[in-house]
């Protein structure tokens, strides 16, 4: 190796010429994005204002789409599809104003987004999906497992409309909580037995797919950290640190119901870090126990008049019903 790799300055260059090159090329990439996205909306426009002027019996409406797709790809070869023509009229029907288009999003991510009917349903996703950067493949999981209705399903009707139009903002420990948490990527057979272990593990495992079913700002400490008091031991199944809420938060898993002594348990855990583990940068600690099945009722009476950041919620290991999900938020919504 010569002296000139060696010098410091030589490396500076080498770094700075990296830099600038991935940020144009990520610019390039950004700006063909949102070419493409101005693109699709304008041919969408110019389909539905074909429409809209009279020049096409509504019967014919189907028919157009096919001879566009015809007659495009003739000319202009590929990316007129008749699914992709009728994916750029709803991308100018469900978004008539250009200005709510999002360079973050690419054309695979609307087109997601465009076979979602309900507005509200369609604008948590743009929005989330836009604060958490997510990939198309993240956001069809979360379409999958039903986010938006398990979070609304925690809210009243006023906090819903507010979770649609802006995303889920995480201000508190109540902005956490999901009802239930969908674990189906630890592939955990539903009727097999299994020890709160084996979940652990399979968590461990899976810990990516986990931090993305938390929710963004989750950071991962550790798993079984031991606290001793009076020469017992207390294990916490898994610590996390949230970078928004600036604080630790304790997992505990159980299989089953939760009990009473599971809610004692967190409260000595949540104890613990607030005395010993927290600085003085650090907020109050949030408890999270996950359970298979809860009791409402003894819950609310067990944290009656609790100071404690305490939350207890179920996760199950297959994907809930999104029917009845919906069916359950429309409840809330109607009332």
């Amino acid at each position: 190796m010569n002296e000139l790799t060696k010098d410091n300055e030589y490396k500076k260059l080498v770094n700075n010429i990296g830099s600038l090159y991935k940020k144009a090329k990520n610019n390039i990439i950004s700006a063909i994005n949102i070419e493409m996205l101005n693109t699709y909306w304008e041919i969408g426009k110019y389909i539905v204002e074909f429409e809209q002027n009279g020049k096409l019996k509504a019967e014919y409406g189907k028919q157009l789409l096919v001879n566009l797709s015809k007659d495009l790809s003739v000319k202009y070869g590929k990316g007129f599809s008749r699914s992709n023509l009728q994916y750029m009229r709803l991308f100018y029907l469900y978004y008539p104003i250009r200005q709510t288009l999002s360079g973050k999003l690419s054309w695979s991510h609307y087109i997601e987004l465009l076979s979602i009917s309900d507005e509200l349903e369609r604008q948590f996703y743009h929005k989330q999906a836009e604060l958490e950067n997510w990939s198309v493949r993240e956001l069809k999981r979360q379409k999958k497992t039903g986010l938006f209705h398990r979070i609304a399903l925690s809210k009243n009707k006023d906090e819903i409309l507010e979770l649609a139009k802006k995303g889920q903002i995480i201000q508190s420990e109540q902005d956490l909580v999901k009802n239930p948490y969908v674990f189906e990527f630890l592939g955990l057979p539903e009727k097999n037995l299994y020890n709160e272990s084996d979940l652990e593990n399979a968590i461990i495992t899976n810990l990516q797919s986990f931090l993305l079913e938390l929710g963004k700002g989750f950071a991962f400490i550790g798993r079984q950290h031991r606290i001793t008091l009076n020469n017992r031991h207390y294990f916490v199944d898994l610590v996390f640190y949230h970078t928004k809420l600036k604080c630790y938060v304790l997992i505990d898993l159980k299989i089953g119901k939760v009990e009473y002594e599971h809610i004692g348990q967190m409260k000595l855990y949540l104890g613990y870090y607030e005395k010993e583990v927290n600085d003085e940068m650090d907020n109050q600690p949030i408890g999270i126990i996950l359970s298979e099945e809860k009791d409402d009722i003894m819950v609310e009476y067990a944290m009656l008049n609790d100071s404690s950041k305490l939350l207890v919620s179920k996760y199950q290991l297959f994907l809930p019903d999104k029917e009845e999900l919906i069916k359950r938020v429309k409840e809330i919504l109607d009332k």
